[in-house]
């Protein structure tokens, strides 16, 4: 078998942003406005080329995503014996000090391995062999905290190896160290947010609103995507920082760069409110929104469906909420009379607002009495889930049907 190449240009690179099941356009068009070159939507996630403050860039502000790599070689692999010997040849020195640490995550099919855990430790064996070749010393393995995260892929024979530069998933921003039953991940808060098309109604000055809002996930999204807030920006531990060819000057200054708009979209925040029932869950909320500087810019209080009042002459915007929506047939039909309340809700309260809910169950969305304009499938782990949206006027109320005579 020839050896591995490398498929990396010296200034010019192609990297790989992981997603959920049915977030990958939305993170090709994250990459997009970022400015990367060459996106294209794959089953997993989008690839996309650009130089290495590009990658820096999308570590620090991709919403949707999960990951960012940087896949160094693809080579076609028949069993474990070939996959540790392609590994091998590398030049692992480049990238690994003897003295730090590694961990390596391995997923696919290639006969001989039995489960992910051989695949990874077939490649671990591989690399520190390696080194303890020339340097008579190896590096040690951290699963939680390596200095070098090791990516594997197999798919159809071909593997594809990757260095994982964000480290730990980009949902974990930092902020939500604290939350309540069933909560989004906040990628996928992102995501719902821009499908329903925040940014644009935040820059023409459409308020937000969660009515209820549980720990604050989606109206500190709210408040980090109006406020040109990279969401990265409270994360303390990346996984290209201690990576040999990690380049400390660029990163450095994309990070100064991202501090500069946050100062400037802080004082450009919208009007964004977030009401729970749950007073615990509001005291969660706000402790989360202070820790990425919003405690004064959010208006969280502790308030059921039904008392909520918004303020009068508040400028339309965008309602969106994840309310409960159960997992059992008999939890599903307990909620009928919330969905029923929300809807009432809306049309009191939130006339000429545009407004979506995700839920497990669509059917829950015909006791909310609104005719919606868009569905979107989306999956919260692996429950798969709809965001329906509204546009809440006149026209947006189903006609109920006459009584039989």
């Amino acid at each position: 078998m020839p050896a591995p190449r490398r498929t990396a240009k010296p200034s010019h690179y192609r990297f790989f942003a992981t997603a959920a099941k049915g977030l990958e356009p939305i993170v090709a068009d994250e990459l997009r406005a970022l400015g990367a070159a060459e996106v294209k939507e794959e089953r997993g996630g989008a690839s996309f080329a650009g130089p290495p403050a590009l990658a820096y860039r999308a570590c620090l502000w991709l919403r949707s995503a999960n990951r960012v790599l940087f896949p160094v070689t693809r080579f076609p692999v028949a069993d474990g014996d070939g996959l540790y010997a392609a590994v091998n040849t590398l030049p692992w020195e480049q990238d690994i000090s003897p003295d730090g640490s590694l961990a390596v995550q391995f997923s696919g099919v290639v006969p001989g391995i039995t489960h992910t855990h051989y695949g990874a430790q077939r490649i671990k064996d591989a690399v520190v062999d390696r080194l303890r070749e020339r340097f008579g010393r190896r590096p040690d393995v951290d699963r939680e905290q390596p200095d070098v995260l090791i990516n594997c892929h197999v798919h159809r024979g071909i593997a594809t190896l990757s260095i994982d530069l964000s480290g730990d998933s980009l949902h974990q921003r930092g902020y939500r160290v604290e939350s309540v039953a069933a909560p989004l991940k906040e990628n996928l808060a992102a995501a719902l947010l821009l499908k329903c098309g925040w940014p644009a109604i935040a820059a023409a000055g459409g308020s937000f609103t969660d009515p209820m809002c549980g720990s604050g996930t989606l109206v500190i999204e709210a408040a980090l995507m109006a406020g040109d807030i990279a969401p990265g920006l409270w994360r303390t531990r990346w996984g290209f920082s201690r990576w040999l060819r990690h380049d400390a000057a660029t990163w450095d200054k994309v990070l100064q760069d991202a501090r500069r708009r946050r100062h400037a979209g802080l004082r450009k925040l919208p009007v964004l409110l977030g009401f729970d029932q749950d007073r615990r869950a509001i005291e969660i909320a706000r402790r989360n929104a202070a820790r990425v500087g919003l405690g004064d810019a959010l208006r969280l209080r502790p308030t059921a469906l039904a008392d909520t009042r918004l303020p009068p002459r508040l400028t339309p915007g965008l309602v969106l909420t994840n309310p409960p929506y159960g997992e059992r047939l008999g939890e599903v039909a307990t909620l009928a009379p919330l969905y029923a309340e929300l809807g009432h809700w809306l049309k009191n309260q939130c006339l000429g607002w545009h407004a979506g809910f995700i839920t497990g169950h669509a059917e829950l969305g015909k006791h909310t009495g609104l005719r919606a304009v868009k569905r979107n499938t989306f999956y919260n782990g692996a429950l798969e889930c709809k965001l329906l949206q509204f546009n809440v006027g006149p026209d947006a109320f189903m006609r109920e049907k006459p009584a039989a005579p």
